[in-house]
């Protein structure tokens, strides 16, 4: 196919433009288009059923939100056994497309009992696809990452992941956009079929980048094997997750970001709800705040993140978003304004989706290969729900003791600088475990 096979060469037009953006070599072209179409259909069909699933969780009663995200985290916990059994049991390239077809033929089912319920019913309906798609939607885009850091090295990571984080963004906006410009023609139901579609389009890339992966990889020939099934245990996750020093400070960064995020979304519906007093000024408000989250994000991803990644190391690179808490939570705690929890906002959002998420990816890099699934995606979706929950009760409790807006920014100010320490480290063990080229 030509989208393949026109970068391989270094005077190649496609590859002089490609490295006008990034640092990137004739042979990684094709390998690395594949894998940005790929992360854009997931985040594309997410963002179809996104709108889908919000209305669906208000419809189903706002009281009984708390319980939905309850019932997204066991449903994380249940599903990572039968995804161990496929990465033990299967290659790479089967596995992975079992688990999207699988998403694939949910969805469908959805827009099928969607389409039949009653009234009464659709509510059921709603609040088991405001759970299923929340699991979805960490699922899908952690067996993506999973893939890329098993097909990529750490040193091609920090070049080329911000750029293939931005086919994610490109995604969100593309099916964001559908959504909104198709949803007063087009009922929920056929949208979901468009959802599943971007899912069928992810497996053709996988293939395609499965195909590519042995010649572009640097890594052990062992690992190279494409038919050979990654074997392991099936509690191998669940242990290694927890056992290795290392992954369980994987663990720790991501729950400690979790946590200080919900804590922020808290205190922004907080001032948003006395900022403004009609629905439709809130919706207004969150949308612009996204919109330029987008931007901002898609505008790092694109020219900055492989640039700062090659110039500062992963260590200062993954301290920069907890140095920025710090200091964003304390200006809060002394300014506690909408102004400066929305630039916090602003700056948290995209600086995780431009620079902090490529680079924890890289620290996946450096672990043996069953980790590389059956522990990132444990860490990638359970232990990141387990946040979530964390988060939720802990600023519950807080404002029970009736803390404010100031003492609650202190708390997660402490949180963050925990954060920065937890960060330093990895970056530094990362580096020290990439240099032996073992774990």
């Amino acid at each position: 196919m030509a989208l393949a096979d026109a970068p391989d060469r270094s005077d190649s037009a496609f590859h002089r433009f490609l490295n006008k953006i990034i640092d990137v070599r004739p042979s990684e072209a094709p390998a690395l288009i594949w894998a940005w179409l790929y992360i854009f259909s997931l985040l594309s069909s997410y963002y179809i059923l996104r709108p889908i699933r919000d209305q669906m969780g208000v419809a189903g009663g706002v009281n009984n939100l708390q319980w939905l995200f309850t019932g997204t985290l066991v449903g994380m916990l249940v599903l990572n056994l039968p995804f161990s059994y496929l990465v033990k049991t299967f290659p790479r390239e089967t596995f992975i497309a079992i688990s999207y077809r699988f998403f694939a033929a949910n969805v469908l089912l959805f827009a099928a009992a969607l389409y039949l319920a009653t009234p009464e019913q659709t509510v059921w309906v709603g609040r088991i696809f405001f759970i299923w798609t929340s699991v979805f939607n960490l699922f899908v885009v952690s067996i993506f990452w999973q893939m890329i850091v098993d097909v990529f090295t750490a040193e091609q990571g920090k070049r080329l992941f911000g750029f293939i984080a931005a086919g994610a963004t490109l995604g969100a906006i593309t099916g964001s956009a559908f959504t909104v410009s198709t949803v007063e023609h087009m009922a929920p139901t056929y949208l979901m079929i468009g959802a599943a579609i971007m899912l069928e389009v992810a497996v053709f890339c996988v293939r395609r980048l499965s195909a590519l992966s042995v010649s572009l990889s640097e890594r052990p020939p062992a690992e190279q094997d494409e038919k050979k099934p990654i074997g392991g245990t099936l509690l191998a996750g669940f242990r290694d997750a927890l056992a290795s020093t290392y992954l369980l400070n994987v663990s720790l960064f991501l729950l400690l970001y979790a946590v200080t995020s919900t804590f922020l979304y808290f205190q922004q519906a907080a001032v948003v709800s006395h900022a403004f007093t009609s629905r439709a000024a809130q919706t207004q408000f969150f949308a612009s705040v996204d919109l330029g989250v987008n931007i901002l994000t898609l505008a790092v991803q694109l020219f900055l993140t492989g640039r700062i990644l090659k110039r500062f190391g992963v260590g200062t690179t993954l301290s920069m978003l907890p140095a920025a808490s710090v200091v964003g939570f304390g200006v809060v705690a002394l300014l506690p304004s909408l102004a400066s929890v929305v630039a916090l906002q602003l700056i948290r959002r995209a600086g995780n989706f431009a620079i902090a998420r490529p680079t924890r990816e890289i620290l996946f890099t450096v672990v043996p290969r069953e980790d590389r699934y059956k522990a990132k995606s444990f860490i990638d979706t359970a232990i990141y729900r387990l946040g979530d929950q964390i988060g939720a009760w802990s600023f519950a409790l807080l404002s029970s003791l009736k803390l404010g807006i100031t003492e609650i920014s202190l708390v997660a100010a402490v949180m963050s600088a925990a954060w920065l320490v937890n960060s330093w480290w990895l970056g530094r063990r990362q580096d020290v475990l990439a240099r032996r080229g073992e774990p």
